[in-house]
């Protein structure tokens, strides 16, 4: 595994370093390119600049889309990564209907995080019996969770499952997640942060500092990917 850190100045300089991430990985496959979205607003700035600026400069026929969480609401809820994704993103780029795969977060949770899995395993090739992305988008909270993997559910990096049902800490609202194991199944991790508000969790993580090990997002460590770590200046404040 080889861990990067990008520090931009801007949102628009940050989305521009994915960007570049995301051609050169789809210029490097031959068939499809599979990505599980994130939800959150720095996301929702790049999917923003991506609709505006490279609309028919990727070949998005070639990209199948997945979640990487989905909060347990109907599609048409303001909670949903999907209506996020699809106002930001999907609905002004030319992407076959055929091409997203959403979770269906208005389905009973259990149930779903089953039928979900079995979507993976049926439209993303395999590695080691995991389906192997080639981007994950992640997102990082204040309190170290990623994807809906919070500290108190650190168990979901070492579950034999592809998907899981989580449940927020505080809110007690249920999410379908993948799990520790697909996320360090992925050919290539992004983890997208921004803000001041995030920079102590962005040292604890990346200074391995103390209590960095009970936080979710620093057991993301792909066997055979990379995970590129896409900063502000102001997330990135604190580290040396």
């Amino acid at each position: 595994m080889s861990s990067k850190i990008s520090i931009s100045d801007s949102i628009e300089e940050l989305s521009e370093q994915f960007v570049q991430l995301l051609v050169n990985g789809l210029n490097e496959r031959k068939e499809y390119f599979h990505i599980a979205l994130s939800g959150g607003s720095t996301p929702k700035s790049v999917y923003n600049y991506l609709s505006e600026n490279y609309k028919s400069r990727i070949d998005w026929e070639k990209i199948k889309l997945f979640w990487g969480d989905e909060r347990c609401v109907p599609p048409h809820h303001s909670d949903s990564n999907f209506k996020m994704a699809t106002e930001y993103l999907i609905s002004r780029i030319d992407i076959p209907s055929e091409n997203i795969f959403r979770i269906q977060g208005e389905e009973n949770p259990k149930e779903e995080a089953a039928n979900y899995s079995n979507i993976l395993l049926a439209n993303i090739p395999a590695h080691e019996s995991l389906p192997e992305f080639d981007l994950i988008l992640l997102g990082l909270g204040e309190d170290g969770h990623t994807a809906s993997i919070f500290p108190d559910s650190l168990n979901l990096f070492n579950t034999d499952a592809i998907c899981a049902v989580a449940e927020h800490p505080i809110t007690l609202q249920k999410r379908i997640t993948l799990t520790g194991g697909v996320i360090n199944n992925a050919r290539q991790v992004v983890f997208l942060v921004t803000g001041e508000n995030k920079s102590i969790i962005v040292d604890i993580i990346l200074n391995k500092k103390d209590g960095f090990e009970k936080l979710p997002a620093s057991f993301v460590n792909p066997d055979n990917g990379e995970v590129n770590w896409l900063l502000d200046r102001s997330a990135s404040s604190l580290l040396k």
